[in-house]
């Protein structure tokens, strides 16, 4: 996400979630009142039956049905919870933050017209702790009177926090990360009671929807996916921006709109999305399916054009290591499996001819077998990167690079950005204890005369605790932890 400012916003077509926006810095209730109006009140089935009529999908990146949803909540004897997902651990992602800092109001009316419809008592309204977001929703909350019915929770960010069973987990006061088992947030989700989850770009089309009524809301759009959808465009653009198109639109238009140049491909989808080779960005169209036909996945909206003066392999790795880090550690495909996936494709990138089919088999060993879905999301970021840049990939094999520098194109968290570190060995000092291989299994395995041969090239960020601790434990004093040149 873009951090601690207002994320700009442009409309291609009509605009419907960011009207009036380009007149104002951030609507307050009286101009949302006057440029949306007021959802009107509708039964469970009411609003079930109008989000069937257009096949809304969640927008936070599975487009899961969301009249199912709804109706799966509906059949729940007990109390009821509306959960708005506003967390946008996402670091390529801004369009939950803006709704929440220029139109928040939407959000909420599309919130409380679910709240109302289903008998829910309360929404919850998660997003980042300390961010923009959290004040401007919280104000919005205050303004309209309804704190004892509307809760602001902010929660810690990282990449995994805006998964369903964290998220949910977090607002239960436990640790954002998956549970480790499917849960079902409609079975129980916010204090183990039945919850409607969604994001904030769901709620405001909500809204929307219900304002304008099925028929008016399609008149933008596929006939097959109609209304509008949310793209955050960073990357190479030179002016990146939320920007609001109708379903339908050239993805090239998107990219002309932001000064973005699509050099060797585009990323779509996110860190859990796929690449597009250049050739078939130029074709491909903004909806689920348009984007499914050119290889990718629309998902939650992010829009990352590459250019030309980056290596692709390199960025490639650069989140490759950052996902392999927000593994909430609970499995061994993503404890283990990531890191190596990483370092694999580290190893392309240096030219190691064995890599590219280690990589393969690597990525897509850890498919399927996590506890939640960050090693397949990962693993197809990553084999999407095969298939978008094999000119790259011949000339890194060939020559060991491609000439181009790591720009960082792709947006990381600052501390993201942290060195590298690996462990070195004093073999002067070194014993041959074995203890470090006790300590530290996943970095250490001894050789057949007992000293430490090290598995991983640099020490992934998961394990730096571990190699401390091995570090210091160390009898001889010879295990180092050196930061990478």
């Amino acid at each position: 996400m873009i951090p601690y400012r207002v994320p700009p916003v442009r409309q291609l077509g009509p605009a419907r979630l960011t009207a009036g926006l380009e007149d104002c810095r951030r609507m307050d209730l009286a101009e949302h009142r006057d440029m949306h109006g007021t959802a009107p009140g509708m039964s469970g089935e009411e609003l079930a039956a109008l989000a069937d009529e257009v096949d809304m999908r969640g927008r936070g990146g599975a487009a899961f049905p969301f009249a199912r949803k709804v109706r799966a909540v509906m059949d729940k004897k007990s109390e009821k919870i509306v959960l708005v997902n506003a967390a946008e651990g996402e670091p390529a992602s801004s369009k939950d933050t803006m709704l929440l800092t220029r139109t928040p109001h939407l959000v909420i009316e599309g919130a409380l017209l679910a709240a109302g419809a289903i008998g829910a008592k309360q929404v919850v309204i998660a997003t980042v702790e300390g961010g923009m977001g959290q004040a401007s929703v919280a104000a919005a909350v205050e303004e309209r009177g309804i704190s004892d019915q509307v809760r602001v929770v902010g929660i810690v960010e990282r990449f995994i926090s805006g998964e369903g069973g964290a998220l949910v987990r977090s607002v239960n006061g436990l640790v954002g990360e998956p549970p480790g088992r499917k849960v079902r947030a409609v079975e129980s989700g916010v204090n183990g009671l039945p919850t409607l989850l969604s994001n904030a770009e769901t709620y405001a089309q909500l809204a929307v929807l219900a304002t304008l009524g099925a028929e008016r809301y399609a008149d933008v759009g596929t006939a097959r996916e109609p209304g509008t959808v949310l793209l955050t465009v960073g990357g190479s653009a030179k002016a990146p921006a939320v920007v609001e198109v109708a379903t339908g639109t050239p993805l090239y238009a998107v990219l002309d709109a932001c000064q973005a140049s699509t050099g060797d491909g585009v990323l779509v989808g996110g860190y859990h999305g796929a690449w597009l080779h250049a050739d078939a960005a130029a074709v491909a169209t903004v909806s689920r399916q348009g984007i499914l036909e050119a290889g990718g996945q629309l998902g939650a909206g992010i829009i990352v054009p590459l250019g030309g003066e980056t290596c692709p392999l390199g960025e490639t790795v650069r989140v490759a290591k950052y996902l392999a880090a927000q593994s909430s550690g609970q499995c061994g495909p993503c404890r283990l499996g990531l890191p190596d996936v990483a370092q694999s494709m580290a190893e392309l990138v240096k030219g190691s001819a064995s890599a590219l089919d280690e990589l393969r088999s690597r990525a897509s060993s850890v498919k399927g077998r996590g506890a939640c879905f960050h090693p397949d999301g990962t693993s197809r970021f990553v084999l999407s990167a095969l298939d978008a840049f094999p000119e790259d990939i011949e000339e890194h094999l060939l020559r060991g690079g491609c000439g181009r520098p790591v720009l960082g194109v792709l947006p990381l968290p600052p501390q993201e950005n942290e060195p590298e570190v690996k462990l070195t060995v004093d073999w002067t000092r070194c014993q041959g204890h074995g203890l470090c291989a006790q300590l530290a299994p996943d970095l250490v395995h001894l050789d057949e005369h007992g000293y430490p041969v090290f598995g991983r090239d640099t020490v992934p960020t998961q394990f730096r605790r571990m190699a401390r601790r091995a570090v210091e434990m160390c009898p001889a004093l010879a295990l180092r932890v050196a930061q990478e040149a």
